[in-house]
């Protein structure tokens, strides 16, 4: 197993228990408070994490196109997780979190189209069954 499959993998864990123990946050507050509370305690651990392995330095190497492409990021990362909020706040977190990571289908087109990155045929299987299970898992 490669570096960027084990990493994948810790990732996939993480997001899939942040997502229930956001709901289970959201019980006293509105979305937007929970959210607020929680995009805060990420930054401090992400620059308690950047301090404590000495990657500061790296902040010198930040072009302009950099800093502009990681502001694009946070601007769509905000949209995604206020309207992800929302939607765990009032709806079943399973049928929730299938959609949102859905959005792989999207992330592979986009990469393909800007990155030029290549696709085979087991990703477009896997893609196809992703958008199959999705549409069978929301059908009402």
């Amino acid at each position: 197993m490669h570096k960027y499959q084990i990493y994948a993998f810790i990732s996939m864990l993480f997001a899939g228990l942040t997502s229930v123990v956001a709901k289970a946050g959201l019980k006293n507050v509105n979305s937007d408070t929970g959210l607020a509370v929680r995009t805060s305690f990420v930054f401090a651990f992400i620059w308690l994490h950047i301090l404590t392995f000495n990657q500061i330095k790296d902040f010198k190497n930040l072009i302009l196109r950099d800093i502009l492409l990681l502001a694009i990021s946070a601007l769509t990362t905000t949209i995604s997780w206020i309207f992800f909020y929302k939607a765990i706040q009032i709806g079943n977190l399973s049928k929730v979190a299938l959609i949102d990571k859905a959005s792989i289908i999207v992330t592979i087109i986009l990469s393909v189209i800007f990155l030029n990155e290549q696709i085979n045929m087991k990703i477009i299987i896997g893609s196809i069954l992703i958008l199959f299970g999705l549409l069978i898992i929301s059908w009402k």
